[in-house]
């Protein structure tokens, strides 16, 4: 097994830093801190981050093809406006919101937007992912879940992957491209409390179509082979929880990563200083594009 290493590239001290995607357009990290109801943008040229206050808590932030910024928020999918600071409300599949919030968010090939939401309270069923159209019409994909979280596409575009935090598993599912559709679950990663290495959270791929997980409790990054299940690579950060991470850069060749300071105590902020900061590994592949949304 191969380890990476990181480095610190932003010491923000996010309270529950997370929804990593990269903006090609602008060349700038997109990224939110949940808890404090922020979306980011950080440009890793100048070192600067930039910030906008959404009502709720903000779970995922991509570019758009209109130059505005997707959010998902507690109760649905806002517009974020980055010049104004302007919020539009655009959709609210989920009448749950006093009980659940949306969490991740990400968008296909296609620029259809694939976001779900996380039960407060944990409870099974309680929570779902849904596909959404340019035009913010939506299905549900894949009802009854507990965490709704990290997702990503296989190279081909034919293999969706999708993690529902609580089962420590990574499903796939058959994708049809020009439907969206997804179908023939089954499970290609098995992440076992006995392994140590925390829950999955946040996910992306990379070109040689490995998966790449943020591991809350692990300390770490870790890359799988969903051909075998197999663990093939770690990347260690110096803070008990990672979130999630997604390739930027010009070349799609930098690993950025976002960690949270939520459920640490005093003594382990003391000794993970940098926890709640955006982390970058440069792992020697490239990986997948961050699709901005088509609408």
């Amino acid at each position: 097994m191969q380890t990476y290493q990181a480095q610190c590239v932003l010491d923000i001290q996010a309270t529950l830093g997370e929804g990593p995607s990269w903006d090609a357009q602008t060349g700038k990290l997109l990224w939110v801190d949940i808890e404090n109801s922020l979306v980011n943008r950080f440009d890793p040229g100048s070192g600067t981050n930039e910030s906008w206050t959404v009502e709720k808590e903000a779970s995922f932030a991509i570019a758009s093809a209109k130059g505005d910024i997707i959010v998902g928020i507690r109760d649905g999918v806002v517009r974020l406006d980055p010049q104004s600071g302007e919020i539009t409300k655009v959709a609210n599949p989920d009448t749950n919101s006093e009980t659940n919030r949306f969490n991740d968010g990400k968008c296909d090939p296609k620029g259809r937007l694939f976001a779900g939401t996380i039960s407060d309270t944990r409870s099974p069923g309680d929570a779902n992912c849904y596909r959404f159209d340019q035009a913010f019409q939506y299905e549900t994909v894949v009802p009854g879940v507990v965490n709704s979280n990290g997702l990503c596409w296989s190279p081909d575009h034919k293999v969706f992957y999708y993690i529902d935090t609580a089962t420590r598993k990574i499903d796939a599912f058959d994708y049809e491209i020009e439907t969206g559709n997804i179908t023939n679950r089954r499970t290609v990663v098995d992440i076992p409390e006995t392994m140590g290495l925390g829950k999955p959270d946040g996910m992306t791929i990379d070109n040689d179509g490995m998966l790449w997980t943020g591991m809350w409790g692990g300390a770490s990054v870790c890359r799988w082979n969903p051909r075998t299940g197999e663990l093939i690579g770690k990347v260690e950060i110096p803070c008990p929880n990672v979130t999630s991470c997604c390739f930027g850069g010009e070349n799609l060749d930098e690993l950025y990563i976002t960690t949270p300071r939520k459920g640490l105590n005093d003594e382990q902020l003391k000794q993970f200083p940098t926890a709640g900061g955006i982390f970058v590994c440069r792992p020697g592949v490239s990986g997948a594009a961050t699709f901005p949304f088509a609408g």
